[in-house]
């Protein structure tokens, strides 16, 4: 809420908000929600007509071209995310539609910094910004040695890091944009009946494992073998520092792959791991959306289960 609440009054990043004007602004705030959280989704009006809240694409047919872009879908655990904001970039790259989005003027509580829609992805700037600010912020507080300070050292945080998460940013939404890329080269691969298991979860523990899965396909299809291929020791520290939780646990061989290349002991090894991932992960695709075709909502029990236990999927 604070974070919220620094965003809302357009405050620089670590501000501290003044604690009456923040408590006051939660109580008002919170009593707004309450009133909204029975309340149906309305229209949007456009010229052309109104349109659905969750019409993202024919939205962006006519904000893009007046330099705004408009984002709307169903995030985890099946929460709504919706934000407006000024149009920074559009481009094409390999038939996949770039939108980068800069300032916002409208968003939920939780900024998430991108999503790819169809044949679209979506970069939110300041989302990414602030989720970068907050890693570095927690990184300072004991400033452990590993992957987020190898990532701060490659962009000189020590000697300015104002400067220094603005570069990390910039090279980061070109990170985003690499997953959501392998994201799209996944979805060729498992949808539509992916897109329609994880909709239907009812767990929580299900769809963490099932996000953890796809997330390393998409990354072992293309982030990781791109950023190699260009050299951005940067972005792959800092992707390493992110590889926690779940997903450091259901792949702990990539983390070892990883630190053998950070101590300068070649790629091979690295490049070996995203190989052997890429088939690993399609095979464990694919057994998720096997178990659920034959047991439907039953199947929930059983990737908890895997949930519990993720070592077995481990390469």
């Amino acid at each position: 809420m604070r974070e919220f609440y620094r965003w809302e009054h357009d405050l620089p990043l670590g501000a501290p908000p003044p604690r009456e004007d923040l408590g006051r602004w939660i109580t008002e705030r919170e009593a707004l929600w309450e009133g909204l959280a029975a309340a149906e989704f309305g229209p949007l009006p456009l010229a052309e007509g109104e349109q659905d809240a969750f019409a993202v694409a024919a939205m962006n047919r006519a904000l893009v071209p007046a330099g705004l872009i408009y984002g709307a879908g169903i995030g985890r655990f099946h929460k709504p995310h919706f934000f407006l904001g000024r149009l920074e970039r559009a481009e094409d790259l390999d038939g996949l539609q770039v939108l980068v989005s800069g300032c916002e003027y409208a968003r939920d509580l939780t900024a998430i910094p991108a999503a790819l829609q169809g044949g679209t992805v979506i970069v939110r700037r300041e989302a990414l910004g602030q989720w970068i600010w907050e890693k570095a912020e927690a990184w300072g507080m004991k400033k452990k040695p590993g992957a987020m300070a190898r990532a701060l050292a490659a962009q000189g945080y020590e000697d300015d890091p104002a400067a220094a998460l603005a570069r990390m940013t910039e090279a980061e939404i070109e990170t985003v944009i690499l997953h959501e890329r392998g994201e799209q080269q996944a979805g060729k691969r498992l949808e539509p009946a992916w897109g329609a298991m994880v909709a239907g979860f009812g767990q929580k523990r299900p769809e963490l494992l099932a996000r953890a899965v796809r997330d390393h396909l998409a990354d072992c299809l293309t982030t990781l073998p791109v950023l190699l291929a260009q050299d951005r020791q940067g972005s792959l520290h800092f992707w390493f520092a992110n590889l926690d939780g779940l997903r450091r646990d259901l792949f702990p061989s990539l983390a070892r792959a990883y630190e053998d290349w950070a101590a300068g002991r070649g790629s091979a090894g690295l490049e070996a791991t995203l190989t052997a991932g890429r088939a690993h992960w399609q095979a464990v695709a694919e057994r998720l959306l096997a178990s659920h075709t034959r047991q439907g909502a039953a199947a929930e029990t059983e990737l908890a289960a895997w949930a519990s236990a993720p070592v077995v999927l481990a390469l």
